[in-house]
């Protein structure tokens, strides 16, 4: 068992103990960030007079060439290790003799695992970020192409007014570009070196830790040695921007269901990312829409496993915070996976733009701008929702819809009713009419996708 620690212990660690404490299964995943650290750790040491210039190129080429092998599979990471630190630090020690032994000077592993953690969610927030752009752009192609496919838009799941796709997916569009906005804001937060903070009181060796910061893509070192090894809020506003793109995902996930199905047909999905049954022949499942939204309570839970691991815990570190790693990488793993799917899957589906717009046709999403109708020739409002209730009742009994209702219908409840309505209560008509910024006619749209492509080439 390769240990960093044991001088005052007189018996060597129960197995059990050794297993159940050891994390080597799970932060192997930062190797490459540990080697990372370690090389501009020595670099700084060097640079104090901590290690002389020999030593540094010693101990930098010693970790380089862990890392080649790591990488090459020439050597394997094993639970021989606790850790690790012990791995990176053991085969140093192994490769280069004493000298390797001084790697680990005015560094703990309370500060050393706080740093790697820090660079391996760093660049899964860039890399979660590039996924969402992706995301983004085939949102934005949709939009362009359906800027007048007419659909109903819904409230309580009943058809309620009508719309556009593109204004519909717009919804989503700004969703997304919202989760941007928090990753990069975690991303500005976050970024702040926790090494040279050491167990949690700093350390008599000079260290320049602002040098060391500045070696590793940091804004600067962090101001407090007992903060910097005992939060891990950074992980917390990660997980919880991860939740919330997979809300989002799920809700769009929840309505290419619906839209995927029989009763609905407004779109259909790709063979690629669909499949079949294994009793019933005609069946062209949305598994991949299924499984985003299934795998949104799986990151749920690492959030919520996170926060209750870091409620109850004393300044500074504590062992419980060895648990802030498993569940974040498998959410991080889940929500690429998640992104890349849904990106695949909504880029290659097919829009049944005939269906969305009988839907909204059948459905009374014109009853409002009907009303609209009466109100501009001078019925009160209240007054007009009545008569158009009246007329939904006459076309449900006759099984049409208010375009289909002939004038003569119309007048026998208000006389105000003249050939134009059909005009006013045509699908083009409703939405065309509704030009504010963010409503989906077609020039207040056409706005929004002009500033969405302002908005992907500039971020």
């Amino acid at each position: 068992m390769a240990q960093l620690w044991g001088g005052r212990f007189t018996k060597e660690t129960d197995k059990l103990v050794y297993n159940f404490n050891a994390s080597i299964g799970f932060d192997q995943k930062f190797y490459r960030q540990d080697i990372r650290g370690s090389i501009a750790h020595v670099t700084m040491l060097a640079k104090q007079g901590i290690l002389n210039a020999d030593e540094k190129e010693q101990i930098i080429g010693g970790l380089e060439g862990i890392l080649a092998d790591v990488e090459s599979g020439k050597l394997e990471i094993t639970s021989e290790y606790e850790d690790i630190h012990s791995f990176v630090e053991a085969n140093l020690i192994d490769r280069i003799g004493d000298v390797g032994k001084k790697l680990h000077t005015g560094r703990s592993r309370n500060d050393q695992v706080a740093l790697d953690m820090r660079l391996y969610v760093r660049e899964e927030v860039l890399y979660t970020d590039q996924l969402v752009y992706g995301l983004l752009k085939v949102l934005q192609r949709i939009m362009e192409e359906n800027i007048d496919t007419f659909m109903p838009g819904f409230t309580h799941l009943q058809k309620a007014q009508p719309v556009t796709l593109a204004h519909h997916i717009g919804a989503y569009f700004e969703m997304f570009k919202r989760d941007r906005s928090r990753l990069h804001d975690i991303r500005e937060r976050m970024n702040y070196c926790p090494l040279g903070a050491g167990a949690l009181a700093g350390t008599t060796y000079p260290l320049d830790r602002e040098y060391t910061a500045s070696l590793l893509g940091f804004t600067g070192p962090t101001l407090n040695s007992m903060d910097s090894v005992s939060d891990r809020d950074y992980l917390i506003e990660y997980l919880s921007a991860l939740s919330t793109i997979m809300m989002h995902l799920s809700r769009f996930c929840e309505e290419i269901i619906l839209w995927n199905s029989n009763e609905y047909r407004f779109i259909e999905l790709d063979d690629a990312y669909s499949t079949g049954s294994s009793i019933m022949p005609q069946k062209k499942n949305p598994d991949i829409a299924e499984l985003i939204r299934g795998k949104t309570g799986r990151v749920y839970g690492a959030l919520t496993s996170l926060l209750t691991t870091m409620k109850g815990l004393p300044l500074a570190y504590n062992k419980d915070m060895q648990e802030d790693k498993e569940l974040t990488f498998d959410a991080i793993d889940t929500v690429k996976g998640c992104l890349a799917l849904f990106n695949g899957m909504i880029k290659t589906m097919h829009v049944n733009k005939e269906t969305m717009a009988a839907s909204s046709k059948n459905g009374f999403t014109n009853a409002t701008d009907a009303a609209d109708y009466l109100v501009k020739h001078g019925v009160p409002f209240r007054d007009a929702h009545g008569i158009i209730g009246q007329l939904v009742l006459i076309c449900i009994d006759k099984g049409i819809a208010l375009d289909d209702l002939p004038l003569e219908e119309y007048k026998k409840i208000s006389p105000v009713f003249e050939e134009d309505v059909y005009e006013a209560i045509s699908m083009k008509t409703c939405v065309s009419l509704r030009q504010t910024i963010g409503a989906p006619g077609h020039e207040a749209m056409q706005k929004v996708i002009d500033i969405n492509s302002r908005y992907l080439e500039e971020n």
